[in-house]
């Protein structure tokens, strides 16, 4: 943290009115700030997580104050806080009364003495003890996991984990077992929350942000699958693949799970791919048909959609309106609106029942896709394990609960799409849309409006939110926590978010599409600290391999390669174009018996036991023979200075040889004028404190935007490709 800052108690009323506050408000703080510290019987050093305790949980932050206030207090109290000797500091403490009512807690009250014996004592105190058992026997985890969720079998699995057949590194789950997926979803449950009158789905489409939230029954809800559901089987046969290429409308939710019900295989494609794109997607996956609209509406505005897709010359088209009931676009003669497809089965009742069409576990059900910055994109088959698996993460470490409101901003092209689906359907939760763009104040008064109880990011909106102040006066107090995914987050950007619910905590979740979850997330039952993970998922186990491929010890602090053991259900095996055993296998070391699986990233394991995700394999560095990641200096570089947006980090070897050098690439806030050569010196200085005072950096240079992959990961192979000649050029540096 900052060094040579005073303590909370020194702080004047004279900082905090700089801070944003007026005279009286400053004069009232100021009191409640010293009331907060007596109350730590700490005297004039106080324990800084006691005090932080005391003014987060004692609401003596609130959200109406000036973000510069939040920052002021929560550095202020970590001051003198060492990272190195004392871990990651934390903001968010579980309540030992709260914890045995979430999800994950009721559990281990109920098994935890069985399974554990006398080491068991309450779920905070015995979370990592329980997590360890989950890995060591993830059949008996999951057999108990099951029956909480809305998973209903046709035909019962013969067992839970079946590893006789050594070819499969990951075994065989639910052998034997036989269900639709979709049709677990759509069911009312014995859970009293979970009822056909249960509100499944809330929305609201942008630009009606004053209008009351549109709702959807259960038994509505299901109604409309069906119906699409029947009309799908009168174009397509059992199997064949549909494209998705929409925005994550309520429409899109239904298509979705009634291409599942019927025996169909969605293809996932985001709404913002170009044609090239999606000609490829369709071509990977040889789909039958797309679903599509003919425009995006964002912002009054209206963006081509069918028109890409006509582009990408697919087979047959079925075009939803995006305003009315009319397709705005003239249509190929072979393609359908969205009305004349329901007209094909207009002649049936609209409460007609469906027959799901039932199959084994193994059977996929959706193929989504790796970003693709080189080459074809990863074709990815999720079967019928990955939402459970989807889910029950949700379950036990976002704390989804049946009557719970869940929004998280994404698009059914990404894994983040299906996940939030399934999280939502298969615990009784009700899944929360906003028809519209995520970063306008109407998504955030959505928020507000639905009375949304868990809501998910990525870090560039939430840095948007801040930035912009859209969301200022707006009331998220119902949010019992948040999550994020995507890329690193920065710890200020999640001080923000926050504290827009009293400091409730921010969920970090790290996975992949091929995992259909996170292999490290945080958790309800831990402390938790700005942009690190608390714990390895349930039933996740995992080692972090330093250079040579060799695990490091499980109980040091540490920085290398993720090395995830194999017994991971609902992770693929098999992909549709590349071979799936040299892409996650070939190469890995053996640990315990147990060939480790590819990830691709790497992390820190801090003092404490937190993580802290430091890029992927390819954005580390070598800067004078010490290895570091590209994350970690942006982490040091983002504060160096106020008119800093973001920044990028980058090493390059010049063409005439010698060590790799160091460059910042940034983006300035909006109205903001800075001079690179001095960004240089606050960089290094940043970079040298924090980090080593053996680094340099070389060059800044200062670009209006980074660039970005559809999914909105950082490209810095592309920022290294562009800075190559430069830095050959000895004139530049």
């Amino acid at each position: 943290m900052a060094k040579g800052r005073r303590n909370l108690g020194e702080l004047g009323v004279e900082e905090m009115i700089r801070a944003g506050l007026s005279l009286d408000e400053a004069r009232a703080f100021h009191e409640a700030v010293k009331g907060a510290i007596g109350r730590t019987g700490g005297g004039s050093s106080p324990d800084p997580k006691e005090l932080w305790r005391q003014l987060s949980e004692g609401r003596v932050l609130k959200p109406s104050h000036p973000h510069a206030l939040h920052q002021l207090v929560y550095y202020t109290v970590y001051s003198h806080w060492d990272v190195s000797t004392q871990g990651p500091p934390l903001y968010w403490f579980p309540s030992p009364l709260q914890s045995k009512s979430t999800n994950l807690g009721r559990m281990m009250e109920i098994h935890g003495p069985k399974l554990l014996g006398t080491s068991y004592k309450d779920p905070i105190t015995s979370f990592s003890l329980f997590q360890k058992f989950s890995v060591q026997h993830p059949e008996v985890y999951w057999s108990i996991v099951l029956k909480e969720l809305s998973v209903i079998f046709r035909e019962d699995p013969k067992c839970i984990l079946d590893t006789t057949d050594k070819s499969k590194h990951g075994g065989t789950w639910l052998s034997g077992s036989v269900l639709n997926i979709a049709e677990c979803c759509l069911l009312p449950t014995d859970c009293p929350r979970k009822q056909n009158d249960s509100i499944a789905v809330v929305w609201r489409n942008e630009g009606s942000d004053d209008s009351p939230i549109n709702r959807m029954t259960l038994r509505e809800f299901r109604e409309q699958v069906m119906v699409v559901a029947n009309a799908l089987d009168t174009m397509f046969s059992k199997g064949d693949a549909i494209a998705i290429d929409m925005p994550m409308t309520v429409t899109a939710v239904i298509i979705y799970l009634a291409i599942v019900l019927a025996g169909m295989v969605v293809v996932s494609i985001a709404d913002s791919f170009a044609a090239r794109e999606i000609a490829t997607r369709l071509r990977v996956s040889k789909a039958k048909g797309i679903f599509t609209q003919d425009f995006i509406v964002r912002g009054g505005r209206k963006f081509p959609l069918y028109s890409r897709v006509l582009e990408a010359n697919p087979c047959k088209a079925i075009v939803v309106p995006s305003i009315g009931n009319d397709v705005g676009v003239q249509l190929r003669k072979h393609d359908l609106s969205w009305q004349d497809f329901l007209s094909r089965v207009a002649h049936l009742p609209r409460s007609s029942y469906y027959v799901p069409f039932y199959q084994p576990m193994e059977s996929v059900t959706n193929i989504l896709f790796s970003s693709g910055t080189t080459g074809d994109p990863k074709a990815i088959p999720w079967t019928q394990l990955s939402p459970i698996r989807s889910a029950a993460d949700g379950w036990a470490h976002v704390n989804i609960q049946p009557g719970d409101v869940y929004c998280w901003p994404t698009n059914l092209g990404w894994v983040m799409g299906p996940i939030l689906l399934y999280s939502c359907f298969l615990t009784g939760a009700t899944l929360a849309l906003y028809h519209g763009s995520p970063l306008s104040r109407g998504f955030g008064k959505f928020v507000q409006d639905a009375g949304v109880t868990h809501l998910g990011t990525v870090p560039s909106i939430v840095k948007a939110w801040k930035t912009t102040r859209c969301m200022d006066g707006l009331d998220w107090t119902n949010i019992k926590s948040f999550a994020s995914t995507g890329e690193a987050s920065n710890v200020d950007d999640d001080l923000w978010l926050s504290s827009r619910a009293f400091y409730k905590p921010v969920i970090e979740c790290c996975g992949g599409t091929e995992l259909a979850s996170s292999y490290i997330q945080g958790s309800p039952l831990q402390p938790q600290a700005f942009g690190a993970f608390s714990t390895a998922s349930m039933t996740t186990g995992f080692v972090i391999l330093d250079d040579r491929g060799v695990p490091l010890p499980n109980d040091q602090p540490c920085v290398g390669e993720v090395g995830l053991f194999p017994l991971y259900m609902g992770a693929t095996d098999r992909l549709l174009n590349a071979d799936h055993e040299d892409v996650y296998f070939k190469g890995m070391p053996i640990y315990e018996g147990w060939h480790l699986r590819r990830h691709g990233d790497i992390i820190k394991r801090t003092v404490g036991g937190y993580f802290v995700v430091q890029g992927r394999a390819d954005d580390t560095m070598n800067l004078g023979g010490i290895k570091t990641s590209s994350v970690e200096i942006e982490r040091a570089c983002d504060r160096a200075d106020e008119n800093i947006l973001e920044t990028a980090a980058v090493s390059v070897s010049p063409v005439t040889g010698g060590p790799e050098q160091l460059v910042i690439f940034v983006v300035l806030k909006k109205g903001s004028i800075c001079n690179a050569d001095q960004l240089k010196m606050k960089f290094s200085r940043a970079i040298q404190r924090d980090l080593n005072p053996l680094f340099k950096v070389s060059l800044v240079k200062i670009v209006p935007e980074f660039p970005r992959t559809a999914s909105n990961k950082l490209l810095r192979r592309v920022l290294r490709d562009q800075i190559k000649h430069q830095l050959s050029m000895p004139s530049r540096l």
